[in-house]
Order: C-alpha cells, then sequence, then structure tokens
C-alpha cells in the first residue's frame, strides 16, 4: 500500500487539534480504554517487564509519560495491586483535556495525575523505578524524539518502555475494519493516521541512541526499551577497557 510506505510524519490528528470537538474528545479518551485493553498488549508487558521488576514489600515508583485518558496507568496500578505489589505511579500529559479526563475518570485509582511534561519534571529533579509510555513516540517530529528520550532516560533509574504502534499494511487494514463500531469519536480516523505516522521496526532502531533497543510484539507493536542497570555494566566495562588500554 502506497501511503504505507514511508511515515506519514507531517500527517495531523483530528484529536490533537485545539479546536477540536469536546465531546467528540471525551469519548476518545473514553474508547481508548476499549482499544488498549484489546490490542495494546499490557497485559504482556506487565508479566514479562514490570512486574519482574517489582519486589513484595517495596515500594517502587513509575511514571507514564503522555497518559492521555489515564487507562493503561490505571490498569498497571490495578494488577499490581492484585499481586501485592506496592507500585506508585504518577502519569502526566501535557494536554489540560486529557489531564482533567484521566484524573476524573479514574479519581477513585491510587494514580496520580499531573498535567505536565517530562521535561519540567526531570527538571523538578523527580526520578522513577520505571517510566513507561503508550503511544506517544508517533506523535513527536523526528527532532523531537531524542530530548524525549533523554529526558525519560534521566527521569528513570532503572528500565525505561515505550510501547507504540508498528506500521504495516496488515495493522492499517485490521484497523480499518474493526474499528467501524468506534463512532461519534476520533478514534477510527486517528486510528488510521497513527499507523501511517508511526515506525517500522528497522526505522525506529535508526533513530534510537545508543544503549536503546527495539523489541517487536504483537500484534503490530513496537516496544522501544532501555534498561539502565545493563548500560551502566556496559558504560563500566567500556571505562575498564579504556583504562586497560
Amino acid at each position: 500500500m502506497h501511503l504505507l510506505r514511508e511515515r506519514a510524519a507531517d500527517a495531523v490528528e483530528e484529536m490533537d487539534l485545539p479546536g477540536c470537538d469536546p465531546a467528540r474528545l471525551d469519548r476518545t479518551y473514553a474508547q481508548f480504554a476499549l482499544v488498549n485493553r484489546a490490542v495494546s498488549g499490557w497485559r504482556g508487558i506487565y508479566l514479562r517487564r514490570l512486574r519482574p521488576r517489582l519486589r513484595q514489600g517495596v515500594e517502587a515508583t513509575l511514571l507514564d509519560i503522555g497518559c492521555g485518558g489515564g487507562d493503561v496507568p490505571a490498569m498497571l496500578s490495578r494488577w499490581a495491586a492484585r499481586d501485592g505489589l506496592r507500585l506508585e505511579i504518577t502519569a502526566i500529559d501535557p494536554d489540560p483535556r486529557a489531564s482533567r479526563f484521566a484524573a476524573e475518570r479514574h479519581a477513585a485509582t491510587r494514580v496520580r495525575f499531573r498535567q505536565s511534561t517530562a521535561a519540567e519534571l526531570a527538571g523538578e529533579g523527580l526520578s522513577f523505578d520505571l517510566v513507561v509510555s503508550n503511544h506517544v513516540l508517533h506523535h513527536l517530529a523526528e527532532d523531537e524524539l531524542p530530548a524525549f528520550l533523554a529526558e525519560s532516560a534521566a527521569l528513570c533509574q532503572g528500565t525505561v518502555i515505550h510501547s507504540d504502534l508498528r506500521r504495516s499494511t496488515a495493522a492499517y487494514a485490521l484497523f480499518f475494519a474493526g474499528s467501524w463500531p468506534l463512532t461519534g469519536s476520533y478514534i477510527r480516523a486517528d486510528g488510521l493516521t497513527s499507523i501511517r505516522r508511526s515506525y517500522t521496526a528497522a526505522e525506529l532502531q535508526l533513530v534510537a541512541p545508543p544503549g536503546w533497543t527495539v523489541v517487536r510484539r504483537a500484534p503490530f507493536r513496537n516496544l522501544l526499551v532501555l534498561d539502565k542497570d545493563d548500560a551502566d555494566k556496559d558504560k563500566d566495562k567500556a571505562d575498564r577497557s579504556a583504562a586497560d588500554g
């Protein structure tokens, strides 16, 4: 499919426009919860990549950057609580509309929602054990990506996981066919635009800084992962090799 051959970096999603319809926008945030539960794969990410880094009786902290409607951090908080794990979650979004919706929708959870950017939190000197994001990378211009990754790395003491769509003809066709019931929101049109804006695994690895790894996950997902423990070990090893040389 010709329109998917290259990343449509200049395509604009309607929900990102400041003048978009507020009622449709709220329905979009609400429907995100359905879409994310169905296809985002966060249950598997939690089980395989987050829960093993949590310990019984020890409180851990997690930051969700660009939380949108807030359903992903709410799910992570609920799963951790069910497993008897103490996970303090902060979820941020720079859009006041998203922050308001998330805080109201998930008021009963233990998640702390803030209208903020990663840069602002880094400027406050905050740090977290884990940092995640969902469907943020494809929203960024290529010249914005390095700063975003540097900020998320600076905020994290352990592991950073950015989950995003992986562009493919199959992903586009399946979403086109399966999203027709999601009416009254921006989900269908913007979802197709999101796929066009997203990276292939090879493209994402090409623009990722050293130390970051792209992991392909079904269905049609890229995980961009930085394990700072491994990065620190590699740096120490390089430093020792340089000293020995």
